[in-house]
């Protein structure tokens, strides 16, 4: 906790109340939330920074896009433009954000659009011929003017909401009781060999309730890097010297993982969804190897090589329970579409 965070304690109460007076005036209903008849699911956090939410959201479209007729909904975090926008793949990042365009690129047959008011993207979702039969909100656990039918909350690992306080102290947005909504409350980014004690561990300082469905998640990261067009693998990488770019919310992970791999690489960190400048690209342009993240990649392909560019390609996994999941997000797709 920094100095400036320390001395902005005070304020800690003052946040807490509004956000907790918010939460109750929609849970009692005298502020009004859209309620829709057909399948709407939420998935966010209740922390600032990176919880794995683009993971989350690229699982459940791996899981879905073959059996419904699919959107994604954002509100495209850094874009320049206002207002709807239906997602195409040859947008750009300044366009639409670059997560809904990370998404686009890797699922093209899916509705990816974004809207910083949700009823009005939904509103305008709907409208698609043919049109959409799931709804997947991303960043959306506390854009409450929507409800959506089930709510899938993230809480990182190495930072559990229940370990924390609110702003602008603390990291939480809301309170922690806030967690109440979620359905399914997923720990993401968890150690492959986590052990079923550290699970229940962690489950009983969560204190949730009977009906949450609560789940470990990691990250796998590829053996290889990409430049969408060739594949080269990790392995030849060693003794090579190359410069990793990232300009995400946690980059310690990935630095963690090619550092447990033995590769020789420079690490220039930037801010989460950073908007590369001209002075940046100059920069990165005296680089003779680059390895990013995806999300970075769909904002620097366009500048850079294919030779001096590639991407390190990670999915979320399940370390157990996945059949769990799946069970709960049908069926609750199913007694929403029946």
């Amino acid at each position: 906790m920094n100095f400036l965070r320390k001395i902005l304690l005070p304020i800690v109460p003052i946040y807490y109340l509004i956000t907790w007076l918010r939460n109750r005036l929609y849970d009692i209903g005298i502020k009004k939330s859209s309620v829709y008849d057909f399948p709407v699911i939420a998935v966010g956090n209740l922390s600032v920074g990176g919880t794995g939410k683009s993971p989350m959201i690229e699982y459940l479209i791996r899981l879905l896009k073959n059996q419904v007729q699919l959107a994604t909904l954002s509100r495209g975090y850094k874009r320049e433009t206002k207002g709807f926008q239906l997602v195409h793949i040859d947008a750009t990042a300044k366009e639409v954000g670059d997560e809904p365009l990370q998404f686009k690129k890797k699922f093209p047959n899916v509705y990816v659009a974004v809207d910083a008011d949700r009823r009005n993207g939904i509103a305008n979702l709907k409208t698609q011929e043919p049109s959409p039969e799931v709804i997947l909100l991303d960043d959306a656990f506390q854009h409450r003017k929507v409800k959506a039918g089930l709510y899938i909350l993230l809480t990182p690992y190495y930072d559990l909401y229940c370990d924390d306080i609110v702003l602008p102290t603390g990291n939480l947005r809301e309170p922690r009781s806030g967690a109440d909504r979620a359905e399914i409350i997923i720990v993401t980014k968890c150690p492959n060999n986590i052990s079923k004690e550290e699970q229940l561990l962690i489950k009983n300082k969560l204190k949730v309730n009977a009906s949450q469905l609560v789940l470990f998640a990691t990250i796998n990261y590829g053996d290889f890097v990409t430049n969408g067009r060739e594949h080269r693998s990790i392995e030849s990488l060693l003794g090579t010297p190359f410069t990793l770019v990232t300009g995400i919310a946690n980059p310690k992970p990935l630095l963690d993982y090619y550092t447990s791999l033995g590769l020789a690489f420079s690490h220039i960190d930037y801010p989460d969804h950073h908007h590369f400048t001209e002075k940046d690209l100059d920069h990165l342009k005296k680089q003779s190897l680059m390895i990013t993240t995806e999300k970075d990649y769909v904002r620097l392909a366009s500048d850079f090589s294919k030779e001096t560019l590639w991407y390190q390609p990670m999915e979320m996994s399940f370390v157990d329970g996945k059949e769990k999941f799946k069970e709960r997000i049908f069926s609750y797709i199913k007694n929403e579409i029946s």
